[in-house]
């Protein structure tokens, strides 16, 4: 019997094996610039950049992993990764832990993780799922089961209350609904009904999401509170000007003006030190990630894989564009972090684990379901 010898060609080709090039290029770029971004904001705290160290060593493993799993799999385990995180969310509003007025954790032995992070994946996985299966016959029957799929965790999420992961669940769900085939007059319709309905949500929201919309109007009512993130978010990112102020020389970083700056507000730090030209650079990143993203999605053979790479790489795009939006005072700020940049070990899984399905699908792009 022929031994296989471990040389390392073998090693490398089969660690390679599936791992889309393009993709992993932006994305260590992407977290390169992260890790220099955090290494500046965390400088009297260097735990905080070895703990993120160890995050990317378990997200890079996640999204290997991901990578090597055919779509036709992923596709079965839609159902159950829907139904486990409806519970898990269900497990948080009962018996979660509460953090600083939130309920959005659960312990589990000697950690505790965030359960609404799973319904990033575990949603479009669901609804692509669903779309792929009723695809000879769509009737509206089928958008609105979907729609009340979608609907029901992101209440839950949004009850928590965590506004931000409620959004973003909400868009990977949108997505895979819209480019379904969801028509434009319903489209036109549900805004029509969500601007209607504006006023009487205004009653439902709590005291601080208010606080954060008005605040967006006018930041300057409240400059030592509500509006306090706001103002200091883009006078760090106005005075980077066009070239920055230098890696680690940011003054409203190292003063402490910027507050969540290693999280929500790091492109706070990140414009002050590296101005315009690292602003362009990074989404000039963003906009390769997405085209590739969306490349992987229109070469993909099936609706299901075809459906849930939209989705995901859509997902990338809301994550940064509405991150972007609060730091620089174009949006409310609602806790979404800086994809691939910010701190934050689940969040930064969730993002990988999108990567390797997107890898996986491009890898069994030729692939004809039977």
């Amino acid at each position: 019997m022929e031994l296989i010898q471990f040389t390392p060609r073998r090693i490398i080709a089969r660690l390679s094996a599936g791992i889309d090039g393009a993709l992993l290029m932006i994305a260590v770029a992407l977290v390169a610039l992260g890790l220099a971004t955090l290494y500046s904001a965390s400088y009297d705290l260097p735990a905080r950049v070895t703990g993120q160290a160890m995050n990317l060593l378990v997200a890079f493993g996640l999204m290997w992993l991901m990578a090597q799993i055919p779509p036709q799999t992923l596709m079965r385990f839609a159902v159950p990764a829907y139904a486990a995180g409806l519970l898990l969310l269900i497990a948080v509003a009962l018996f979660g832990d509460v953090v600083n007025g939130a309920r959005r954790w659960l312990h589990v032995g000697v950690t505790r993780f965030q359960p609404a992070e799973v319904m990033k994946i575990a949603m479009p996985l669901m609804l692509a799922w669903w779309f792929h299966r009723h695809e000879a016959s769509l009737r509206a029957r089928e958008f609105f089961v979907a729609g009340v799929m979608l609907v029901v965790p992101v209440v839950l999420i949004a009850r928590q209350p965590d506004l931000g992961t409620a959004v973003l669940v909400a868009a990977a769900g949108f997505y895979v609904i819209f480019f379904a085939g969801l028509s434009w007059k319903v489209l036109l319709g549900v805004g029509a009904a969500t601007l209607a309905g504006l006023a009487p949500l205004w009653g439902l929201l709590h005291d601080y999401q208010r606080r954060r919309i008005l605040t967006l109007l006018d930041p300057t009512q409240d400059p030592l509170g509500a509006g306090y993130h706001i103002i200091q978010s883009t006078i760090a990112v106005g005075s980077g000007g066009i070239g920055g102020k230098g890696w680690l020389k940011g003054t409203q970083t190292h003063l402490e003006f910027i507050p969540e700056k290693h999280t929500d507000f790091i492109l706070a730090v990140f414009s002050e030190e590296f101005g315009l030209v690292g602003n362009a650079l990074l989404l000039g990143l963003y906009i390769l990630l997405i085209a590739r993203g969306l490349m992987i999605a229109a070469n993909a053979p099936t609706s299901f894989a075809r459906l849930l790479a939209a989705s995901i790489t859509l997902t990338f795009f809301t994550y940064a564009f509405v991150n972007m939006g609060m730091v620089t005072g174009i949006l409310p700020v609602v806790g979404v972090p800086l994809p691939f940049i910010s701190y934050g070990g689940t969040a930064l899984a969730t993002l990988f684990v999108g990567i390797g399905i997107l890898m996986s699908i491009h890898k069994h792009r030729k692939l004809v379901q039977t």
